[in-house]
């Protein structure tokens, strides 16, 4: 009799548990399929958004956290980005609309690339401006106009950064024109005794 009592207790003891473990159960999994749908929600909300207000378009060339990629899809949850290595990547709709996006369209739109360069203080001003101007003039896909032109950003502790700015159309090969362009630039520098590697008085004093 005694042992009856006791089994009774614990089977409902079990129950009592195996209900209590079974109802986290269905909270969690609710919990989470609730996050999920909110996620894919939120993803088809922001493909909408994209397809409507066109901050990009298939075919479009952008620059997405620091990688320059082409646009070759836009869907519901995803939009598909092929970068210059050749891979394709899907990156979900919401992630594009909070980074900054910088969008270089398609070919035929002018595109301003630019080249920093920091000669020492005792480099005139004039013939930096002069070498960098010559350096731009050697590039086919440089447009004259508008005209290269440079800038002086900031003077340093040893050195004055100069920038040079140029105008391209080609945006497809945009990667190879300032490649080709930061060559050009060195080797005029180069030519022309124009060290913008170390200034002269920070070797100096080391």
């Amino acid at each position: 009799m005694i042992f009856l009592v006791v089994f009774t207790a614990v089977v409902m003891q079990f129950t009592e548990s195996v209900g209590i473990i079974t109802a986290l159960l269905t909270i969690m999994g609710g919990t989470i399929i609730g996050f999920a749908a909110m996620n894919t929600l939120g993803n088809i909300i922001a493909g909408l958004i994209i397809m409507i207000t066109k901050p990009f378009s298939v075919g479009d060339r952008i620059r997405y956290k620091g990688k320059i990629a082409d646009v070759v899809d836009i869907e519901l949850i995803y939009t598909v980005l092929i970068d210059l290595d050749g891979v394709e990547i899907h990156v979900p709709n919401q992630l594009l609309l909070s980074e900054e996006i910088i969008n270089y369209k398609k070919d035929g739109n002018i595109v301003r690339i630019g080249v920093v360069v920091t000669p020492g203080f005792d480099v005139e001003q004039q013939l930096v401006e002069k070498v960098l101007i010559s350096a731009a003039d050697n590039i086919p896909e440089v447009l004259t106009h508008p005209t290269p032109y440079v800038w002086i950003n900031k003077f340093q502790n040893y050195a004055v950064e100069y920038e040079l700015f140029v105008f391209i159309k080609d945006i497809k090969r945009l990667p190879l024109i300032h490649s080709n362009l930061h060559k050009s630039v060195l080797k005029a520098c180069k030519q022309n005794d124009i060290d913008i590697s170390t200034p002269v008085l920070l070797r100096n004093l080391s």
